[in-house]
């Protein structure tokens, strides 16, 4: 059976991504590959062994074209209404807390915020199957 181990994401500034990712979710740096051309940093926290790699490649300045085919990553918290109140007191700008029916039958509670490069992040309430 495959587990699960990383998602990667390119990112223009290594030192505003880490920043980012630590104020927002708490993730930090677990380690650092630099290459000639790039460099590898592998984030995580305490709460999952599943990681996101940012691949910040050396000499880029224009920011990425995400296109049409990228969805988003997916968090879950504890506490949506008091995480969406720390992002926004932070000046991350999470959009607006959304309850998600189906046929009247809540599925979820959530919002998203965009990392510095414009990769969307659904940040949703800790219930059902978003354990």
């Amino acid at each position: 059976m495959a587990k699960a181990i990383h998602s990667m994401i390119r990112v223009l500034n290594e030192e505003r991504s880490v920043g980012f990712y630590g104020a927002a979710f708490g993730l930090t740096v677990a380690d650092r590959l630099d290459f000639e051309g790039f460099t590898l940093l592998y984030l995580s926290n305490s709460e999952s062994t599943f990681e996101l790699e940012l691949t910040v490649n050396k000499g880029t300045e224009e920011p990425y074209d995400l296109g049409n085919g990228y969805g988003h990553l997916a968090v879950s918290v504890d506490d949506l209404d008091a995480e969406h109140a720390r992002m926004t007191e932070l000046g991350l700008a999470p959009r607006k807390i959304v309850d998600f029916a189906n046929n009247g039958v809540p599925v979820a509670r959530f919002f998203f915020i965009a990392d510095p490069d414009g990769y969307q992040i659904e940040v949703l309430q800790r219930a059902g199957r978003y354990l």
